[in-house]
């Protein structure tokens, strides 16, 4: 008989878990798949290592592919929306003016043109807010929620500074995912003197006598500054009445509507005194 030598075929299996157990350490790094975690590694300046290279923070592995073959990309989700508008407030020696227009917007598309920005939380109070539509929505029902609680322990209505010091409170409570709200609040102390409040969009705040915000911040507030707060004038500031502040609004938000986007359609203005809450609609243009 003849021998038959046969070559054996190197194998191209990968030894199992007990098979490498016996294998020299040396052999155990050689024959082991590289591991690879499901989490990809963070890299510096704003990139995470991929299977595709290193790919920029907020976009997908396949976005960048996408992007070098100049397709769509794909981007993060994000919880806020912007739906724009403007709100102001003004405080005078015996009453509060609080404003704001009704247009409801998200980037080009006009969602609603009569939404209110105005809140009343007491007889002598009202809640300014522009922002995220529905994180303005979750704020006034945690700030009536409040309200409520404070008028059944006490059997009357919270004073405005104290109601002033809850909106603070309540927005710095959430302040590691804020309400995507940024408010102007305003009524009637308790002196009867107009309280007027700025808030950004974690609490602080102060009393100040005119203020605003929105998309229509930047036209609206050098105006109120020079004509309301009398600054950087050298002639005699002088109380003016609420009927002309009320006409100075409807002025300020017919310029404001000329220059953004976001504001027009109409203006809600709400005139606070001892006597109560008076509020009035004025149109603005409709494009």
């Amino acid at each position: 008989l003849l021998a038959r030598t046969v070559s054996a075929k190197p194998s191209t299996k990968h030894p199992s878990r007990n098979e490498r157990s016996h294998l020299h350490p040396k052999e155990q790094k050689t024959n082991m798949k590289p591991f690879r975690s499901a989490a990809p590694a963070v890299m510096p300046h704003g990139h995470i290592a991929s299977t595709e290279g290193d790919v920029p923070i907020g976009m997908t592995a396949g976005g960048a592919a996408d992007a070098a073959r100049g397709n769509p990309i794909e981007h993060r989700f994000s919880p806020y929306d912007f739906n724009g508008g403007t709100c102001i407030a003004i405080a005078g020696k015996d009453y509060a003016v609080i404003a704001a227009d009704t247009r409801l917007s998200s980037g080009y598309e006009i969602l609603s043109r009569n939404v209110s920005k105005l809140h009343s939380l007491t007889s002598k109070c009202i809640l300014g807010s522009a922002g995220c539509k529905t994180d303005v929505d979750q704020l006034r029902s945690v700030m009536d929620i409040k309200m409520k609680m404070y008028h059944h322990d006490h059997q009357k209505e919270m004073s405005t500074p104290a109601v002033a010091q809850m909106l603070s409170t309540t927005l710095y409570y959430k302040r590691f995912f804020p309400y995507y709200a940024f408010n102007v609040f305003g009524g009637i102390d308790e002196e009867g003197k107009g309280a007027i409040y700025s808030y950004d969009a974690i609490g602080s705040y102060e009393r100040t006598a005119v203020t605003a915000t929105g998309s229509g911040q930047a036209y609206v507030i050098p105006l109120l500054d020079n004509v309301i707060a009398h600054r950087n004038r050298t002639d005699e500031k002088r109380d003016i009445p609420k009927e002309e502040v009320v006409e100075l609004v409807k002025d300020v938000f017919l310029s404001c509507g000329e220059r953004d986007i976001y504001t027009g359609d109409q203006v809600e203005i709400c005139v606070v005194t001892k006597d109560g809450i008076e509020t009035t609609m004025f149109q603005l243009k409709a494009d």
